[in-house]
């Protein structure tokens, strides 16, 4: 027995179709060929490397993790946190590999496999094994056990069952993941990592729908920032052990509201792109810059701190340049005050210089405040 799905009532059938049409209204805006979405998705799956690592205590800058998602050195982010937050690049980025298949089917094997990919840093997490024995979850505050794993003994039938009725696609996507997510979290199946696991596998659930990329319709970042009511929801819900008879619809309505806010929170930053898009096309025609240079100020514009590899990374897709081509573009950016330089040779990045940290303000400064009202607030 596994944790089962509620049927939904009204209102939550409600919020989902809202969620439904915000992500179909994003789909229209992020499929039309612009420039800046190529820069929005790279970041949105920083962000998302970032919250999932962030639950686990690996806590990382976002140009860290931006440049760990395109196999750059971070700066600042220790070596622990690199190695994790590499596995879950890797992990990931297989997830988006197999979300252009026809059909995505899930199987033990390949979670087994997204496993081994996210905790091969550190052989001691046993990767892309069941655990060998019992597992406990403890407060790292207090200590004590907060929840305890399925019997060793019921984990593979528990797994393979879960794998069963994932496959049966009888629920919403979106419902589906979350009961994944659900399950695979309180069976507890590996000695370490099960959290990341389990966001991962809510991702591939999601990458199965095909309305949105999974890079979009991913709510890691939304856990990281909520992290300790995440945690408390799933304390809630589990009641400490494996107990799949305890009803599951408060997760359900954690995850929906965690959806809502996410797609809100996208449909910001897309508007947010193309108009800081548009500010630094006009910077590149003043300056007769080439097209390329709009990159490093997008990104600096956003808050982050500019190296060479990184502007190649990012850059790679659209273009091949050397890195003697991408020292000049920065130093031109320097010269025209776009770019401030930081640091001496291997150790210098680049930060936003007055004109766009003015544009940082003008754009991103003033927005309004964030709807964080519960849209179940009164309900039964």
């Amino acid at each position: 027995m596994l944790f089962a799905a509620p049927e939904l009532d009204e209102r939550e059938r409600a919020v989902l179709a809202q969620i439904e049409d915000l992500k179909n209204k994003l789909r229209f805006q992020l499929n039309e060929p612009r420039r800046w979405s190529g820069s929005l998705r790279r970041l949105s799956f920083a962000r998302n490397i970032r919250g999932s690592n962030s639950i686990e205590g690996f806590d990382a800058a976002l140009d860290d993790a931006a440049a760990v998602a395109v196999g750059e050195e971070p700066l600042d982010a220790s070596a622990e946190t690199r190695l994790a937050l590499e596995g879950y690049r890797n992990a990931m980025t297989y997830v988006l590999q197999i979300a252009q298949e026809p059909q995505v089917e899930v199987s033990e094997a390949l979670i087994k496999s997204l496993h081994f990919m996210m905790t091969l840093y550190d052989l001691k997490n046993s990767p892309g094994r069941w655990r060998p024995g019992a597992i406990f979850v403890r407060d790292e505050v207090s200590g004590d056990i907060v929840h305890e794993g399925a019997d060793i003994d019921d984990v593979p039938s528990l797994m393979a069952q879960l794998v069963a009725d994932l496959n049966t696609r009888e629920d919403p996507p979106i419902v589906r993941a979350a009961m994944a997510h659900l399950n695979l979290v309180m069976i507890h199946p590996f000695r370490d990592g099960n959290g990341r696991m389990s966001r991962c596998l809510q991702s591939l659930i999601l990458a199965a729908e095909g309305v949105l990329s999974p890079v979009f319709m991913s709510v890691e970042e939304y856990l990281g920032r909520n992290t300790q009511d995440y945690y408390d929801i799933l304390a809630s819900v589990g009641g400490g052990t494996w107990q799949p008879s305890r009803d599951a619809r408060p997760w359900i309505r954690f995850m929906l509201t965690a959806h809502l806010r996410q797609a809100q929170t996208l449909q910001r930053r897309v508007r947010e792109s193309e108009r800081l898009w548009s500010e630094l096309e006009r910077v590149r025609e003043r300056l007769n810059m080439p097209e390329r240079m709009i990159y490093p100020m997008f990104d600096a514009a956003y808050g982050l701190r500019i190296r060479n590899a990184t502007y190649r990374a990012a850059l790679s897709e659209e273009e091949e340049i050397t890195e003697q081509t991408a020292s000049r573009d920065l130093k031109a950016l320097v010269d025209a005050d776009l770019l401030v330089a930081k640091g001496e040779r291997r150790g210098r990045y680049y930060v936003s210089g007055r004109e766009l940290t003015a544009l940082r303000t003008q754009i991103f400064d003033k927005r309004g405040p964030r709807v964080d009202s519960d849209p179940f607030e009164g309900a039964a």
